[in-house]
């Protein structure tokens, strides 16, 4: 046998080692934070369900998903364990004191000036008192009239009772 017959079979062999290679440190990796779990920390489940682990058995944990609300759990089923500052933005809401945060006004009243709004004022006030268009064909109007009066229905009746 040549090394140009061999050479797809030690690529395979190669590429699955590798495969096997990364799933197991992904899986060590979450072994490890299974582990480093503590009562009280905020996770995330598979599910994706945000709870607090309250107790931690050998293969469960006890969570509370709401305040009174206990919830057993296979350890395998915790899909993060999330930084307290991370739990507490998602569930809580709580949003993170920063001074590089842009502060963005409710309103755009305060980022212009006062004789702008005035003029602006103004320029909406006379374009109220402007008549409005009639966007309406004139013989539509009138060919609906009539097509009403001819079998004396308008739109939408029916002689269905």
């Amino acid at each position: 046998m040549s090394i140009v017959t061999l050479l797809p079979f030690i690529v395979l062999i190669g590429a699955m080692f590798l495969m096997t290679r990364s799933a197991k440190k992904k899986q060590q990796a979450a072994a490890q934070m299974r582990d480093e779990m503590q009562p009280g920390t905020g996770v995330r489940t598979i599910g994706g369900m945000y709870a607090t682990v309250k107790e931690i058995g050998d293969e469960t944990v006890l969570l509370e998903v709401a305040p009174g609300v206990h919830a057993v759990y296979a350890k395998n089923a915790i899909g993060a364990v999330l930084p307290d500052a991370e739990y507490n933005r998602i569930v809580h809401g709580d949003e993170e004191d920063s001074e590089t945060e842009t502060v963005v006004p409710d309103d755009a009243s305060s980022l212009t000036e006062t004789a702008e709004v005035t003029k602006d004022a103004e320029a909406v006030e006379a374009e109220d008192a402007q008549p409005k268009a009639d966007l309406t064909k004139k013989a539509d109007a009138a060919e609906a009239g009539t097509e009403g009066q001819k079998d004396g229905k308008t739109d939408g009746e029916t002689d269905a009772k």
